[in-house]
């Protein structure tokens, strides 16, 4: 079967600035890859072009197999959740799901999960007011409910947990890992350390444009520096203090 994300040598410049420089990856289906990089990484604009929203200046990628020319194939198997959610402010959050049923022409078994969905991020007693009332934690929810409805193949999600209490970010975590286990792919980028700690198969870490490191939470925990009580974080910023070698990043993971 062919990987659930892969990319070969994909880069994008504008003008004389490289964004994202000779990035290959290979995720299989029912991983959960976390994306981390510092601000200005070049996060963003690798999800741009893997959801078809900005088109790479060189290299290729394929979600599910579909090249990412083809848009229409390629959407069909992905859920997208930007950083800022993609709600609607005139509609309810039950208009918002039954919108985006409607725009994916689900069938009537989706269709049935608005309400189960509504339900498991606690929306249902806010489900028929309008999102313009809504606080930033439930306009999330909302957002990730619809990025979910259809049950898509691959996910990508930038900075999920964001405005969310404990509670439901608990939520959000417990469905990330059920959909993992169901088969579903999910390329997680996020600043919440923690969540990928958690969540993450496997992590690849971005810095200036370029991957650094590669490998499992482990393997990138086995890089940083010994020390007493390392964690994620400590690989993390050991790992964007300085670019080194892409060459030599590679953790075989």
């Amino acid at each position: 079967m062919p990987a659930a994300i892969e990319t070969e040598g994909l880069r994008k410049t504008y003008g004389d600035v490289t964004a994202l420089a000779d990035l290959d990856l290979s995720i299989s289906a029912g991983t959960v890859y976390g994306f981390l990089g510092p601000n200005g990484a070049g996060k963003t604009t690798t999800m741009r072009i893997l959801t078809t929203l900005t088109a790479p200046s060189d290299g290729d990628a394929w979600i599910a197999g579909e090249h990412v020319s083809d848009r229409d194939a390629v959407v069909s198997h992905l859920g997208y959740l930007p950083e800022e959610p993609p709600v609607y402010d005139e509609l309810t959050a039950r208009e918002q799901l039954s919108y985006l049923a409607d725009l994916r022409d689900l069938g009537a078994d989706e269709r049935d999960r608005i309400d189960a969905l509504l339900d498991r991020f606690g929306l249902s007693d806010d489900a028929d007011d309008p999102i313009r009332t809504y606080s930033k934690g439930m306009r999330q929810k909302t957002a990730l409910a619809g990025t979910v409805l259809g049950d898509p193949d691959v996910l990508f999600l930038d900075e999920p947990t964001s405005g969310l209490d404990p509670r439901a970010a608990r939520t959000v975590r417990d469905l990330l890992a059920e959909l993992a286990a169901q088969g579903r792919t999910i390329f997680l980028s996020t600043h919440v350390l923690p969540v990928v700690e958690e969540l993450a198969d496997e992590i690849g870490v971005l810095d200036g444009g370029r991957l650094v490191a590669e490998g499992t939470p482990a393997e990138l925990q086995r890089r940083a520096e010994t020390g007493a009580d390392r964690g994620l974080e400590d690989a993390f910023l050991d790992l964007t203090a300085e670019l080194g070698d892409p060459a030599d990043a590679d953790l075989g993971g």
